[in-house]
């Protein structure tokens, strides 16, 4: 819980950089700035950096992200993304805090990596539909536009985040998913308002760090 800058490394200072620019400059030439969205672009970016190296200020800064996004998708009403975020996202990111806390690598720095047994691997996949269902139901009941992606979404993310709790290398593949998904919500939601296109490519963004996030656990996983 110390600074957790302190564990950046020169790539992920680039990375982190990069992505800040690229983030506030798409808001800036859309000629709209929302700064919820650019807030929540920032703290999730932020986020999933933190995320790659283990930290545990990425699952602290997800339950700050998810509070925004929900907001953000209410004004759109995608009650699929407020309801993921608020009623899913952020308990299992306060889940994770709790894990990532108690299950430290050796090196006491960042979160030891779990290999997933039979066990969990049927867990995430029969909770994942019952989930799924459950959520289909009550978004349908809402009339919630573009549905179809809209419970893709709810579907990939809870996977993210389950495996993101279980400590696991492939809740990045989880999120990488979930911001292909989000990324034709937003552009859907973008054709009908082009205030949201900044949205688009905040998640184009998240998408290319939750891909660095996987290869640095696998990399990682090797020496463990």
């Amino acid at each position: 819980m110390s600074n957790p800058f302190k564990s950046f490394k020169k790539k992920e200072w680039v990375l982190w950089i990069v992505s800040l620019v690229l983030v506030i400059m798409s808001n800036l030439l859309s000629g709209n700035v929302d700064v919820l969205t650019l807030l929540a672009a920032c703290v999730g970016v932020t986020s999933l950096v933190f995320a790659a190296i283990g930290n545990v200020w990425a699952p602290i800064l997800m339950i700050a992200f998810s509070i925004f996004y929900g907001i953000i998708s209410w004004k759109f009403r995608y009650w699929g993304e407020v309801i993921t975020y608020l009623g899913m996202t952020m308990p299992m990111a306060i889940w994770s805090t709790i894990t990532w806390i108690k299950n430290p690598a050796k090196n006491g720095k960042e979160v030891a990596i779990q290999k997933l047994t039979k066990k969990h691997f049927l867990w995430v996949a029969l909770s994942t539909v019952i989930v799924t269902a459950v959520f289909y139901l009550i978004l349908a009941k809402l009339n919630t536009p573009n549905i179809v992606f809209s419970t893709i979404s709810i579907t990939t993310s809870f996977i993210a985040a389950a495996l993101t709790m279980l400590r696991s290398s492939y809740y990045a593949v989880g999120y990488a998913a979930n911001d292909v998904v989000l990324i034709v919500l937003w552009v859907l939601a973008s054709i009908k308002n082009p205030e949201y296109i900044p949205v688009v490519v905040n998640f184009a963004i998240f998408f290319f760090n939750d891909m660095y996030g996987f290869v640095s656990w696998k990399k990682r996983e090797k020496t463990c």
